[in-house]
């Protein structure tokens, strides 16, 4: 399905989780952008949303759920791959009004993991990147750790079945491998005592102990 055809067709799983983003961000306009050619014709995604929140963006995306029609006959109780993931990145100092576009296309390769590869993520989850997230080495950002989005913790049902909200979280190489050696869970908590969203700050230094918030 292209993006001008899925504007036009009943989405009953696209409207359950711009009904959570709207819930938690009332009155608030998302910036949007979709993908071309579209999920049936090789994209990772449809499209994904960033809503401006409290000095962040908030990202969600659309098209690891079923989005239009029930399709998966196996899993009727679950949407899809069962989940969509989220992002949260700082609000740019010179730029309020535009969110960043880095994480956009980062969210469409790592779906594109699970459309088109098969890979299934839950939280605590990692993946080692092995280069900048952002796309330009001016991060010491390498890897990412998976978890449950901090202010979205309940399943979402839809009428394709429910789903969770799985948030990726920037990490240095040390990081990971301090996960590693004990556990995801474990070090993405450490980060939130500082940082209770775990915003990703692609100018946050190695050295840091926490992400900036």
């Amino acid at each position: 399905m292209t993006s001008d055809e899925a504007a036009h067709a009943p989405a009953p799983g696209w409207d359950a989780i711009t009904k959570v983003f709207d819930t938690l961000y009332p009155a608030v306009e998302p910036k949007h952008v979709g993908y071309t050619p579209g999920l049936a014709f090789g994209s990772g995604l449809q499209g994904c949303s960033a809503y401006r929140a409290a000095g962040h963006w908030h990202y969600v995306t659309y098209g690891l759920t079923e989005l239009w029609d029930k399709e998966a006959d196996s899993e009727p109780s679950i949407s899809g791959w069962g989940y969509e993931f989220t992002m949260r990145v700082p609000v740019p100092a010179l730029d309020d009004e535009t969110p960043p576009r880095w994480p956009f296309a980062l969210l469409e390769q790592l779906a594109k993991t699970s459309n088109q590869h098969g890979t299934y993520y839950e939280a605590g989850h990692r993946i080692d990147v092995r280069q900048p997230v952002t796309g330009r080495p001016d991060t010491a950002l390498t890897a990412l750790a998976i978890t449950n989005d901090p202010q979205l913790l309940e399943p979402v049902d839809s009428p394709n079945g429910s789903f969770t909200l799985l948030q990726v979280v920037g990490i240095t190489a040390q990081e990971l491998a301090r996960m590693k050696a004990t556990s995801t869970s474990a070090v993405l908590d450490e980060l939130a005592e500082a940082n209770p969203l775990l915003v990703t700050d692609p100018s946050r230094a190695p050295a840091d102990t926490g992400l900036q918030s």
